[in-house]
């Protein structure tokens, strides 16, 4: 097993940085009137603001890579691009730098996307992007059709909420999977994580149950039963399953208190190396755990 930690974005993140606002402006004007100063005098946006942070997502599409049309429906995840990108940067160092062709796997692609997305058009990955939501396969199947990549993307209906691999991965090798979990146990508890998020956006808006979740986000985004330590272990366990399919499975995990009991399970299921890729992003802390049941390194 390999504890890997990294402070600050990964070095072939082209977000690292601050937001370049002119430029973003310059590539995508829906997003100047959301622009404001921030009390240290810098140009921002209101993060709580989900028509905000939806127009700087296009316009980062747009500027970083190349992608003219991207549109969520109302109330669906509409994802940090930085951090997303980072996950993408990070497990590409899994891969042997010899192969030139990889295919990866994107669980719970969701309505936006994204992953398959900055994958391609940073490495020239080839996706497939599976949902059990049929409104969130639909909207990233016009996403990818909007923008010529068909032949890079294809988007899988999962039917069997209850699987992972089954039903999407035919004979097809794939390289890499990916997944961003559902963090949550239950709407409450996403509730109370999203009045926690807004706190720490300094906001004052009533948080009670009728208010919309930073960012969007539908049930099956961001909460299951059981949650994300139930959802993981499901999904270690049919993992091995397809050991013979698949060169590294990678998930992200938001709660550090999950990663040892997914360790002890995976070495119980026998893999053959575990790695678990931790990023500092400010305070904000995150993971990737990564297993194999290939011996060769």
């Amino acid at each position: 097993m390999n504890n890997l930690k990294q402070k600050g974005f990964h070095l072939r993140n082209p977000h690292s940085g601050r937001y370049d606002f002119k430029s973003l402006i310059e590539n995508s004007k829906g997003l100047k009137k959301y622009i404001k100063n921030s009390p240290s005098g810098d140009s921002t946006i209101d993060f709580g603001d989900e028509k905000a942070v939806l127009e700087l997502n296009r316009a980062l599409l747009k500027t970083y890579y190349d992608i003219e049309n991207w549109d969520i429906p109302m109330g669906f995840l509409c994802p940090p691009i930085p951090g997303r990108a980072d996950y993408i940067h990070h497990i590409s160092d899994l891969l042997p730098k010899s192969k030139k062709h990889i295919h990866v796997l994107d669980i719970g692609t969701g309505a936006n996307c994204i992953y398959p997305i900055i994958g391609n058009k940073s490495y020239g990955w080839k996706f497939i992007a599976s949902d059990i939501d049929p409104i969130s396969v639909e909207n990233a199947k016009e996403i990818i059709k909007k923008n010529n990549l068909e032949d890079s993307i294809v988007i899988k209906l999962q039917p069997d909420k209850n699987n992972f691999f089954k039903g999407i991965i035919d004979e097809e090798y794939v390289d890499l999977t990916m997944c961003n979990p559902p963090f949550h146990a239950s709407l409450k508890d996403a509730l109370s994580a999203n009045k926690q998020k807004r706190d720490n956006l300094n906001k004052t808006r009533s948080s009670n149950l009728s208010e919309k979740l930073n960012f969007g986000g539908q049930k099956a985004e961001l909460w299951c039963k059981g949650g994300e330590m139930l959802f993981l272990k499901k999904m270690a366990k049919e993992s091995l399953l397809f050991s013979d399919k698949v060169g590294y499975f990678t998930s992200l995990i938001s709660k550090g208190e999950n990663v040892k009991p997914m360790e002890k399970i995976l070495k119980k299921l026998g893999v053959a190396d575990t790695k678990i890729i931790e990023m500092t992003h400010g305070n904000k802390i995150s993971r990737i755990i990564a297993w194999t049941f290939n011996n060769r390194k």
